[in-house]
């Protein structure tokens, strides 16, 4: 998403790290292309641990690329607010072509080189197009609320912050105003995505501690 502001603090340093670590023999020793998917709820960390886990992964020499589910929401952020002032029922992840990207990464899984995927530009509150270069690129991170939801996917990560950890986080991003209304748009997206968590081969906690999900066996 252009328009889109990260603050990478030394917790979302430290976490990415040690995530490279627990995953790091599994990206080696895989024939193709990885999928890993950064989930957990508004204000998280998401973007963040996302972006430094990128970084991370290049001093190893790894290239990767991260898809932001931000840019796949059906309706552009501002007019997608609209939509919830109206009917709070869109909240979820029928917001989202969860489609698309699903078929975005069958085809980098497919071998494709290239694929086109949405692009939204914030302050415009439009979405647009762009073209992303897969030669050479060896671990696609898809981060976004419900891309646990994802399939093809070889490992799932879940931030356990819930919308009472990530007040301070949301209000520094700025994104949206801090209301009540918003904070009932955070529960329900609370109720939705917490249930993830089990879906996770790896968990980061409220403390940025990085841990092997005890829920998958």
């Amino acid at each position: 998403m252009i328009g889109d502001s990260l603050n990478i603090k030394e917790e979302h340093v430290r976490a990415a790290k040690r995530i490279l670590e627990l995953i790091l023999p599994r990206i080696e020793s895989s024939g193709g292309k990885f999928i890993l998917t950064i989930a957990g709820e508004s204000g998280a960390g998401k973007s963040e641990i996302a972006s430094a886990l990128s970084e991370q992964l290049s001093t190893k020499g790894i290239n990767s690329i991260i898809l932001q589910q931000d840019d796949y929401f059906v309706y552009p952020p501002k007019t997608n607010a609209r939509m919830r002032e109206k009917n709070i029922k869109h909240v979820g992840p029928s917001e989202v072509q969860l489609t698309l990207l699903n078929q975005n990464i069958r085809d980098i899984l497919d071998g494709k080189e290239m694929i086109e995927k949405p692009l939204v530009i914030y302050e415009e509150d439009r979405i647009t197009g762009e073209m992303i270069q897969l030669k050479g690129i060896k671990v696609i991170i898809a981060e976004g609320t419900y891309t646990s939801l994802l399939q093809n996917v070889h490992q799932r990560i879940f931030i356990d912050r819930t919308n009472r950890d990530t007040k301070e986080s949301r209000k520094e991003r700025g994104r949206e105003d801090q209301d009540k209304y918003l904070e009932k748009i955070l529960e329900i997206e609370h109720e939705i995505i917490s249930s993830h968590k089990t879906r996770a081969d790896i968990v980061v906690t409220r403390d940025y501690d990085v841990r092997v999900n005890d829920a998958i066996t």
